[in-house]
């Protein structure tokens, strides 16, 4: 599984990205969870929001930041 969160480095991007990784790791998965920030990179995506998250290469949702549980629940469904 590759994790991937989209984002410049606002309040949220980076809040997302610290609420991915605390999600990796209370579900005990053995996955690097991986900051895209460069423009290019993100708009190659399709998305016009960020942040945005993205599981082997399909974009789960943009634009929010669900709360721990939802995020949880996103990842285990990958």
């Amino acid at each position: 599984m590759k994790i991937q969160v989209l984002g410049t480095g606002c309040t949220k991007c980076n809040q997302l990205f610290a609420l991915t990784e605390k999600a990796v790791q209370d579900l005990e998965l053995n996955v690097e969870v991986e900051k895209v920030s460069d423009i290019n990179e993100i708009v190659a995506f399709g998305i016009m929001t960020i942040p945005a998250l993205v599981i082997d290469g399909d974009v789960k949702f943009a634009g929010n930041v669900p709360s721990l549980s939802n995020l949880k629940e996103i990842i285990k469904k990958g």
